[in-house]
C-alpha cells in the first residue's frame, strides 16, 4: 500500500447521497444489460465489495419484486498473484451458498485500481461452479490498471495519482493524497 503524505488532507469525492444514487443506477443498469434478472447472481469481494453487493442486490430485488437475486461474498486473498507483496487479510471468508454454474455473476468491488483483485476473484469463482458470464461492478474506478480488466458498471470514474488512498463506505468516498511513487 502507498503511504500517505504527512499532513495531507483527505477530500470527499462522493457524498453519502452520491453513493446511494450510484448504487441505484448500477442496479438499474445490471437489470437492463441482462434483460431482467433470470440466472443472475451478485458476489461481493471481501471486504470492501460485500456491503455494496448487498445494497445492489437489495435495489434489484426492490425493482424486480418477483425474483430474489442471490448474493454472496468471495475472499480472494489466497488466489492473489501478489500474495508475497500484500498481507493476507484474515477473517474475511467466502460465503456463496449457491451454485454459480450457468449463472451470470456480477462481481462487485468498492474500488478498481490495478485489476489484480478482480483477476484473483475470477480464479476464486471456479470453486463455486462455472458461470455462464462474469460482469464487474465497481463503485469507483480510479484507473492505473496493471491488467486488461474493465468494469461493466461504474459508480464514478475518479482519476487519482498512483500513491493516493481511496476509501469507499456507505458514508461516501474520500481520497487522501499519497506519495507519487508506485507501489
Amino acid at each position: 500500500m502507498a503511504k500517505s503524505v504527512v499532513g495531507a488532507s483527505s477530500h470527499e469525492a462522493m457524498t453519502r447521497a452520491d453513493v446511494k444514487r450510484a448504487i441505484v443506477r448500477i442496479a438499474h443498469e445490471i437489470i437492463e444489460r441482462n434483460h431482467g434478472v433470470e440466472g443472475l447472481a451478485i458476489v461481493g469481494l471481501q471486504r470492501g465489495g460485500t456491503w455494496i453487493a448487498k445494497e445492489i442486490a437489495a435495489q434489484i430485488n426492490d425493482i424486480e419484486k418477483s425474483v430474489t437475486v442471490p448474493v454472496g461474498a468471495l475472499d480472494v486473498s489466497l488466489h492473489r498473484d501478489d500474495i508475497g507483496i500484500r498481507p493476507v487479510s484474515l477473517g474475511a471468508i467466502s460465503d456463496i451458498p449457491f451454485d454459480l454454474s450457468g449463472a451470470t455473476v456480477v462481481l462487485v468491488d468498492d474500488v478498481l485500481f490495478t485489476g489484480r483483485t478482480v483477476r484473483a476473484a475470477m480464479e476464486g469463482l471456479n470453486n463455486y461452479g462455472r458461470p455462464r458470464a462474469v460482469q464487474l461492478a465497481v463503485l469507483v474506478d480510479r484507473g492505473h490498471r496493471e491488467l486488461p480488466i474493465r468494469p461493466d458498471f461504474v459508480g464514478k470514474n475518479l482519476p487519482t495519482h498512483i500513491g493516493d488512498e481511496v476509501a469507499a463506505t456507505s458514508d461516501g468516498v474520500t481520497v487522501t493524497p499519497g506519495s507519487q511513487a508506485s507501489r
